[in-house]
């Protein structure tokens, strides 16, 4: 293709803005970490490149492709909300304490990033999913407290919320790490 005399090879203009895509998709994914919608960014950063790339004589993005990523994207908030309501609700969770739970580990998560980011590259990741993790124990543990509930069963639901939490968003990561090599394996090939 010709711009402005300039000759402009489109397969090259491709592939790099599909590694571009590459990189934008991973760090969707890792807002996953902090409790941030990644896995839906992933399927909009997606959905764009096949409406921009569509037509491209080289690989390209399938609408199927963008299908795929919107079904996983809601498998994942599914695993999400599923594990993290079942551990608190397994031991007696009230409303007010399931609630609570959410909140406290979204602050939790947020915490975890700034003060894990002393800790090169891992730091916040890992500070995100532990004190998103406290943060879920806290908020069940109070919304309990609150409630009237005898010490144990504040610390069994705060337990439930805690590994609910855990094994929630392990889950989501999961889900979102299979939608960036989906995207990525469509896009390159």
């Amino acid at each position: 293709m010709n711009i402005f005399g300039w000759q402009i090879d489109l397969t090259w203009t491709y592939y790099l803005a599909a590694f571009i895509l590459l990189m934008l998709n991973g760090s969707a994914w890792a807002l996953n970490f902090v409790t941030l919608p990644g896995n839906w960014i992933i399927v909009i950063l997606t959905a764009l490149f096949a409406l921009l790339f569509g037509s491209a004589e080289a690989a390209h993005v399938s609408w199927w492709c963008v299908l795929g990523l919107i079904f996983l994207a809601v498998v994942g908030e599914v695993v999400e909300f599923l594990a993290g309501a079942a551990g608190a609700a397994k031991h007696g969770a009230s409303r007010r304490a399931m609630l609570l739970s959410l909140f406290g580990s979204i602050v939790g998560s947020f915490a975890g990033v700034i003060l894990g980011s002393w800790i090169p590259i891992v730091g916040s990741a890992i500070g995100a999913v532990l004190l998103g993790a406290g943060g879920a124990f806290a908020g069940g543990y109070f919304g309990e407290q609150w409630r009237g509930t005898e010490h144990a069963q504040r610390v069994a639901v705060g337990q439930g919320a805690l590994f609910g939490r855990l094994f929630g968003t392990v889950g989501k990561i999961l889900v979102g790490a299979i939608m960036v090599g989906l995207a990525t394996v469509d896009s390159f090939f």
